[in-house]
């Protein structure tokens, strides 16, 4: 992957009922070129427009790739992979880190009703992940916009050392501290 190619990736921190969500505009070198914030709601269903529109707020035409950590932050405020993909024209990748048998039981032992029901008809549309080996380590990569070998691709060449990409292993640190930030205003 060339030096130049950037990535935007978006991480999240919570306490309470509102999540800071941060996004790091990262070159596959490592340089940090860009950052950009917002909120979702913690048990909400708004994670997916929240990033849309911290994506538009950032007005990077150079940006060629969306990470995205996770698949449901703010306590499964569950990411359409689709509809952001489709709002950025940008390939978009989820990147987990443990290995799991998926959220549907987490879902169903937490919500009911239609919160349930449209959690549950967001989270069976997206992907499947995908085992991936970067560095010593494995993710789990859902992908939307590249095929299995492009997007571990894509994770590897963003990952320089550890087992999470550079983008997100910023934006996480980034949201930490903006959440930080905003507790004690």
């Amino acid at each position: 992957m060339k030096r130049g190619v950037r990535a935007l990736g978006i991480a999240e921190s919570f306490r309470e009922d509102r999540s800071t969500l941060a996004g790091v505009v990262t070159r596959a070198s490592r340089v940090v070129d860009g950052f950009a914030f917002t909120t979702c709601t913690v048990g909400g269903t708004d994670a997916t427009d929240a990033i849309c529109a911290l994506f538009d707020d950032l007005g990077r035409e150079d940006v060629r790739y969306v990470l995205v950590s996770g698949i449901a932050p703010a306590w499964f405020n569950v990411v359409d992979l689709h509809r952001v993909a489709d709002h950025t024209d940008r390939p978009v990748l989820s990147v987990t880190y443990e290995e799991s048998d998926g959220l549907e039981s987490a879902l169903r032992e937490q919500f009911d009703g239609d919160a349930l029901d449209r959690r549950l008809a967001t989270y069976r549309d997206q992907p499947d992940r995908q085992r991936v080996g970067v560095a010593d380590d494995t993710v789990f990569v859902r992908a939307v916009g590249l095929d299995d070998g492009a997007a571990a691709a894509v994770v590897d060449g963003f990952t320089p050392e550890g087992g999470r990409p550079e983008p997100l292993r910023v934006a996480r640190l980034a949201a930490r501290g903006a959440d930080d930030l905003r507790r004690t205003d």
